[in-house]
């Protein structure tokens, strides 16, 4: 195993510290438990967004904490669920009479640790929904889950939640706009190579060299089948294909196209899937109106992609559009 760290034990921690000085205009950064929280946090009179998961998957959660986004992120541990007192602290720091919107990704341990949370701060007299995003659509049930897995949906609902609690909306109508997003959102990812977990020191699997898994998780659970190396052109179709037939999409649609990287992808080759995967949409009749590329939801140092489409209106491409300050997406401001 070859990276850059010291003891596996403190990867996270010490990588928090490094995200607090490099973004300190943003953001700020509380330990024990670790917390990566807005810097103007509580914001009077909004709605506080907040997400968390394992980390590994950088720069979610906490690359999009700031204006526009998200008002905390809870990390665990690599590929661990935060505990419920860190998710309950994460409230008590950002939110207001307004309450809180928890976005969790479906995966078992996430899901039981944000609803014990959010029962603990419900109890404290802090309103808090939550909504569980499950936009993969390569296979049901996982290893870490029971229905469909969190994925770049996640990236994309975090944005759109985050900029209508910036504009003022109540908890009622951001967690409406979240179950809408979620309505409407589709995700699937490939994986070339298998990630490394540090406390682990070997990969999460094996794939012979003329190998690709198709329809792979974030955390390298496995995907829909193990198949062989194909071209750039035959995989992206095949992904664009599982996608949008699975909503469906269709002729007519707007869409969001956000072209992910698992974090070992070049962008070289993310550039190039993403035109491929622009062309089949035009051909499908379905035009692509909002793009994100780039690594924004990885497995470390995971080979491979993934693309999320989000069917858009008005309402959403203008959320998306609104003015956004993290360390990982900043515009309008």
């Amino acid at each position: 195993m070859k990276k850059i760290i010291n003891d596996p034990a403190d990867v996270v921690a010490e990588s928090l510290r490094g995200l607090a000085l490099a973004h300190g205009d943003v953001l700020r950064v509380q330990e024990d438990p670790a917390l990566v929280i807005r810097a103007d946090a509580p914001v009077e009179g909004k709605v506080a967004v907040i997400s968390g998961g394992g980390s590994g998957h950088e720069p979610l959660h906490g690359g999009f904490v700031g204006t526009g986004m998200l008002h905390a992120a809870v990390p665990g541990a690599v590929f661990t669920s935060p505990t419920p007192d860190a998710v309950e602290a994460a409230v008590a720091a950002t939110a207001g009479p307004a309450g809180a919107l928890l976005i969790v990704k479906n995966y078992t341990g996430d899901v039981l640790n944000f609803e014990t949370a959010a029962e603990l701060a419900e109890a404290e007299g802090t309103p808090v929904r939550s909504v569980v995003i499950d936009d993969d659509v390569a296979v049901k049930d996982s290893t870490y889950t029971a229905g469909r897995r969190g994925v770049g949906g996640t990236v994309l609902l975090e944005k759109i939640a985050g900029a209508a609690a910036e504009r003022g909306d109540s908890l009622d109508d951001v967690e409406a706009l979240a179950r809408k997003v979620i309505g409407q959102v589709r995700s699937i990812g490939v994986a070339l190579t298998a990630p490394t977990v540090p406390h682990a020191g070997t990969p999460s699997f094996e794939l012979a060299d003329d190998e690709i898994e198709f329809g792979i998780g974030i955390h390298g659970e496995p995907g829909r089948e193990r198949i062989p190396l194909e071209s750039a052109d035959a995989l992206v179709a095949r992904l664009i294909t599982a996608v949008v037939e699975d909503l469906p999409f269709g002729s007519g649609d707007e869409v969001l196209l956000f072209t992910n990287s698992m974090g070992g992808t070049p962008l070289v080759e993310l550039y190039l899937a993403h035109g491929i995967a622009e062309k089949l949409l035009g051909e499908r009749g379905i035009t692509v109106a909002r793009r994100l590329v780039g690594p924004y939801i990885t497995s470390l140092e995971m080979q491979g992609i993934s693309l999320t489409l989000l069917k858009l209106d008005d309402e959403l491409t203008a959320l998306w559009d609104a003015p956004v300050n993290t360390p990982a997406l900043r515009w309008g401001i």
